[in-house]
């Protein structure tokens, strides 16, 4: 077998065995953290936001960023020379509002646009618009219920109801009765935690992702994707295509190699990351 290929099995064996024993690699970060450390310019870190990096929030505008963590994703952007990106069901304006001011590489909206460096413009991805007839018809389901929160993301449309649990069932039957009167058009229904999203189906965050790995500096590079929601299971489904690993957070979702608990989990694994003790470096 290759050396260089066995070298990388062993570190992605060891990764896996180290997301599976998070409490144990907590206290004594392993040889996982170590190897991958010190070969991360072979890979790419692909990172959820929502429920992934940040804990979840009553409405979308009220997630917490803690301090640091815009640190160490801007070591690990150095340290994989650039091939770090957030993926996320948020537009690029909206990721960067929350993480303001810093800025990352990034797929927004579901894959409809991305950014592929700090100092490049976002460009789309071939994403049509939603239709604004359907997308007005699918806005007025707010009405339903106080606490239901509208979000207009540009290319999808978001209805939040983590304020207004009782409502979930409306929600869905009404955006069930728009499709049925609407059979043609093309549009996806995306079920999240306490959401529930409407978007053009012709693009998703793994078409938004496979376009992202064909550019450099992501180019060649062996994925590691981070996600936690149903809308990151068509990337988990991909990556190991590309020869890369992906992970879930908060349940073991099918086809990954492993899950984190919680965000705090994924933050702390970052940041050994960019340990220069724990890395052995």
């Amino acid at each position: 077998m290759n050396e260089d290929l066995a070298d990388r099995d062993f570190v992605e064996a060891a990764l896996r065995k180290d997301i599976a024993s998070m409490d144990e690699t907590a206290r004594n970060p392993n040889l996982a953290v170590r190897e991958l450390a010190q070969r991360l310019n072979e890979y790419a870190i692909l990172l959820d936001i929502d429920g992934t990096l940040l804990d979840l929030a009553p409405t979308p505008r009220e997630v917490w960023v803690p301090p640091d963590l815009a640190t160490t994703l801007n070591r690990l952007l150095d340290k994989t020379a650039g091939a770090l990106a957030l993926v996320s069901g948020r537009a690029l304006n909206d990721i960067d509002l929350i993480f303001a001011p810093a800025q990352f590489p990034a797929v927004g909206g579901h894959g409809a646009e991305m950014r592929l460096a700090i100092d490049s413009e976002a460009v789309a991805t071939h994403a049509p618009p939603m239709d604004k007839e359907l997308k007005r018809r699918l806005a007025a389901i707010a009405r339903l219920s106080p606490g239901i929160l509208l979000e207009d993301k540009g290319y999808s449309l978001a209805l939040h109801y983590r304020l207004a649990p009782h409502a979930e069932k409306a929600i869905y039957e009404a955006v069930s009765l728009i499709r049925a009167d609407l059979p043609n058009a093309p549009i996806e229904v995306l079920p999240g935690k306490s959401v529930v999203e409407i978007k053009h189906s012709g693009f998703t965050k793994a078409t938004g992702v496979t376009e992202l790995l064909s550019h450099q500096p992501f180019k060649g590079r062996r994925p590691i994707f981070i996600g936690d929601d149903v809308t990151d299971e068509s990337v988990f489904a991909i990556i190991p295509g590309f020869g890369g690993l992906a992970f879930s957070v908060g349940r073991l979702a099918r086809g990954v190699a492993g899950h984190f608990d919680s965000p705090r989990d994924v933050r702390g694994w970052l940041a050994r990351l960019i340990d220069d003790k724990a890395a052995g470096t």
